[in-house]
């Protein structure tokens, strides 16, 4: 990969009271890049990426993301990023086009641009005719969907997916990698978490997370060759077995 690192940690660490919920970890995010970092529940990953994003301080370490540091820069972070978090981030009382409106605003958006990446998005989605309709009563699928176009909304460089197909059923799992998979095809940079493990195929390369932990780190095919594994379940069985989780 070309270019600086968007993303660059170096011992970064969280804990809670006594919980070490991420120990030390290290790497390193390049430009148009799919990163993944895969593990069960409860490995680190989402409270990670909310270090990385800015949303909370981490307890020691180093992080760099997009030019800013996570100590002194997390506003900036905020800015710079999209993000979709684990838990359904759009307001479910809201319309469809009141959730644009209301995300366009908080990027910065001007009217003439929000009106014209709307109309884009919603042609997309097929959801032109539902614009008006409360969020709350689409489809789980269909609310992910959104929330991916909306957190893209300002054409950021760099974007956080925290479990982002979670309850979504196997077609609809699909079609969203392929959506994730366009937008990292025209230059940008995806860091996404997930426990699914066919869905770390997908990325350039990804972390084995166990018990906060980077267990191993490298592309799907690097990882399966070192390890002499048929596929990603079997590397983080492997990986969990030996770390006696």
């Amino acid at each position: 990969m070309k270019g600086n690192p968007v993303i660059r940690a170096n011992d970064l660490t969280r804990r809670f009271g006594n919980f070490v919920a991420v120990d030390r970890i290290s790497f390193e995010v390049h430009p148009g890049e799919l990163f993944g970092f895969l593990g069960a529940n409860g490995a680190g990953k989402t409270t990670a990426m909310r270090m990385l994003s800015g949303l909370i301080r981490p307890t020691s370490g180093t992080a760099i993301v997009l030019g800013y540091d996570v100590y002194r820069q997390s506003e900036a972070i905020k800015r710079s990023i999209g993000y979709m978090s684990q838990r359904f981030s759009l307001y479910e009382d809201l319309t469809i086009m009141e959730n644009i409106r209301f995300y366009g605003g908080i990027y910065g958006l001007n009217a003439h641009l929000l009106s014209q990446r709307a109309d884009e998005m919603l042609t997309q989605l097929d959801l032109k005719h539902q614009r008006d309709q409360l969020v709350r009563s689409l489809p789980t699928g269909w609310r992910q969907k959104l929330a991916f176009a909306v957190a893209i909304l300002h054409r950021p460089r760099l974007v956080f997916l925290d479990e982002p197909t979670g309850g979504v059923d196997p077609i609809v799992r699909r079609e969203f990698w392929e959506w994730i998979l366009d937008y990292v095809a025209q230059g940008n940079t995806v860091f996404a978490t997930t426990h699914y493990m066919d869905e770390a195929e997908y990325c350039s390369r990804l972390s084995v997370m166990v018990n906060g932990r980077i267990a191993a780190i490298g592309s799907p095919l690097e990882l399966r060759g070192h390890f002499g594994v048929h596929d990603m379940e079997e590397l983080f069985l492997n990986l969990a077995a030996s770390t006696g989780t």
